[in-house]
């Protein structure tokens, strides 16, 4: 067979056919255009242009620029425009024609910061799509898995300060703090006015007290202020934010929201769990979750919504040698607990971190054969920890030993946290050019809105 040499093809040639002719009809940018009806974003973005004055451009063309940007994965507004300037299926989903100028990058830039940064169009778009999907009957929201990934802030780790911030309120501590009164009447003891330690400064001039809440140092970037140091397992210590996210057993994301990297995951919970059980209320049978949102104010929070927790096993944090936690009885109705040698020890007081001491009686362990497995205290005493919402983590603990939990807790795997592999492979949620926290939650929005519109045109016929 002879080989062909085509390099001196002439590349003049002329075109006559329409961008409609050109794309393939089976190109992926169809599916994105069926389906849905994109004329939704008019109404919405209304009110943030003027009655008058040149005309802008189309809302409609910017949105869909930044789903291209990440639906394809691009990560760059500027490399997105290039890329639209010579791809004829971008310029069709625009409607922008071939000879017809794409708009500069800086100009989505501008209309961020004048007019989409302080609004609520990219929750609006998220909703409009999973709206879709749920009119489909693709979701199915009665198990739903939460899990949360970080997302490499656009911060130097070397260029940063120790920062003195005062400790936020936890959305449960009212709760707490009434359980904990509560038991600490049943005891006779005195009620605390508040969870943590307050500091008071006394003004000689003016006579008045100024109430300061309990502080704590963190490492704070000097570029984003706003992200925070993040450093779990063997992740590289950095700045980055965290996205707390929920998912359907068919992978699609029913909530998310973006905090800083230094914040637990049990604390970031609610900031995502909430708004679920508002769009979705008794829809909800079965909450999935890893071990670190093990704690039992989730564990309340969930079952008093009437929802079932499916949680892994929690490793005790014991020293190598000692009797376990669960190796001591607890007796529900005399309020104690007995030990492996058959010691009662009894309920002392509440603490102001809402668990409950249990007490041995140090005469009766001093000469135990057992003493060295339980406890190297000088005074020989046992002490027990017990949070006052523990019976809610007892619960979990029995669901985790049912055909339930076994079915239902090993598709973490194949939702959630495929969930987050795809959005970092093909929808640049690995890192973030963007800094703030606004800012990236809205980036965060528009990554799973591109991540559950590309799943819903997928399945479309």
């Amino acid at each position: 067979m002879v080989m062909t040499n085509r390099c001196n093809i002439k590349k003049d040639h002329f075109i006559f056919s329409t961008i409609e002719e050109l794309v393939p009809l089976d190109h992926e940018i169809r599916k994105l255009e069926r389906a849905v009806d994109w004329t939704f974003i008019y109404p919405e973005v209304k009110d943030l242009y003027s009655s008058f004055g040149r005309p802008s451009i189309d809302p409609v063309v910017l949105i869909k620029m930044i789903m291209i940007n990440y639906t394809f994965g691009i990560n760059s507004m500027r490399r997105t425009c290039r890329e639209i300037q010579v791809n004829l299926a971008y310029r069709w989903f625009l409607g922008i024609d071939i000879d017809e100028p794409v708009p500069n990058y800086s100009t989505w830039t501008k209309n961020y910061v004048r007019r989409y940064k302080d609004s609520d169009i990219f929750d609006k778009i998220f909703k409009k799509i999973l709206g879709q999907a749920i009119e489909h009957g693709f979701v199915k929201p009665e198990t739903v898995f939460g899990d949360s990934t970080h997302v490499k802030a656009s911060a130097n780790k070397r260029k940063s300060r120790s920062e003195e911030v005062e400790l936020t309120k936890k959305k449960f501590e009212d709760d707490l703090l009434d359980e904990i009164n509560k038991t600490r009447r049943e005891s006779g003891h005195k009620e605390f006015e508040a969870l943590r330690r307050t500091e008071y400064e006394y003004d000689e001039e003016t006579g008045e007290v100024t109430e300061r809440t309990e502080k704590k140092t963190i490492k704070q970037s000097i570029t984003d202020p706003e992200s925070g140091n993040f450093h779990k397992g063997d992740h590289e210590e950095c700045f980055a934010y965290c996205v707390q996210t929920f998912c359907d057993t068919k992978g699609f994301v029913l909530s998310a929201s973006t905090v800083a990297g230094n914040v637990h995951d049990s604390v970031s919970f609610y900031d995502a769990y909430e708004p679920l059980c508002e769009q979705f209320g008794n829809k909800i049978k079965n909450v999935c979750l890893d071990s670190g949102y093990k704690t039992p104010a989730i564990a309340r929070e969930i079952i008093e919504n009437g929802q079932t927790p499916y949680m892994p096993y929690k490793r005790p944090m014991t020293k190598d040698g000692f009797f376990k936690k669960n190796e001591f009885r607890y007796d529900s109705v005399k309020n104690e607990y007995v030990c492996p040698n058959g010691e009662v020890l009894k309920y002392t007081t509440t603490g102001r971190n809402g668990y409950k001491e249990y007490k041995s009686d140090p005469k009766k362990c001093k000469n135990c054969p057992m003493l060295e497995r339980c406890t190297n205290s000088k005074n020989h005493q046992k002490s027990i920890l017990r949070h006052v919402w523990a019976e809610y983590m007892d619960r979990c603990e029995i669901i985790r030993h049912t055909a339930e939990w076994k079915q239902i807790y090993p598709q973490r795997k194949e939702t959630i946290e495929r969930v987050f592999a795809m959005s970092k492979e093909n929808h640049c949620l690995r890192y973030t050019r963007l800094r703030g926290l606004k800012k990236n939650q809205h980036q965060a929005l528009i990554i799973f809105s591109c991540h559950n519109l590309k799943k819903m045109a997928g399945w479309l016929k």
